[in-house]
């Protein structure tokens, strides 16, 4: 009697709670379905973001070197162009020196024969 009592029990509170119905379980699992849905958005977008960084193309350590020793080879250049022309604006400031030294000289040189004419018509 205690096991048929115990039995039909546990069967009434069984069949008292029953099962969930169609609103309550679109209700706990409305939230749930939007968060899924932005994160798969988010995924998606991520997604793409990655095929198309996996569609640049990539330098191989080859390429750079080959870079780094043309760079190498730029500056050696731009370098050996600015010595070049550091040499240069040397020799034309010696130039322009001499050029004024004649300058001077022939000035002289023409003061002179200015002189020796004014004396030469003097006599």
């Amino acid at each position: 009697m205690k096991g048929t009592l115990l039995f039909m029990i546990g069967l009434f509170l069984l069949c008292s709670f029953g099962c969930a119905t169609e609103e309550y379980v679109r209700k706990q699992v409305e939230p749930v379905a939007d968060r899924i849905g932005k994160i798969e958005n988010r995924v998606a977008g991520i997604e793409a973001r990655l095929a198309a960084l996996e569609n640049r193309p990539v330098l191989s350590p080859a390429d750079i070197e080959a870079a780094k020793k043309d760079t190498a080879e730029a500056r050696a250049q731009a370098e050996q162009a600015m010595k070049g022309a550091q040499d240069a604006a040397g020799k034309a400031e010696s130039a322009a020196s001499r050029a004024e030294t004649a300058a001077d000289k022939a000035e002289k040189a023409a003061q002179k024969a200015a002189k020796a004419f004014e004396l030469g018509q003097r006599k």
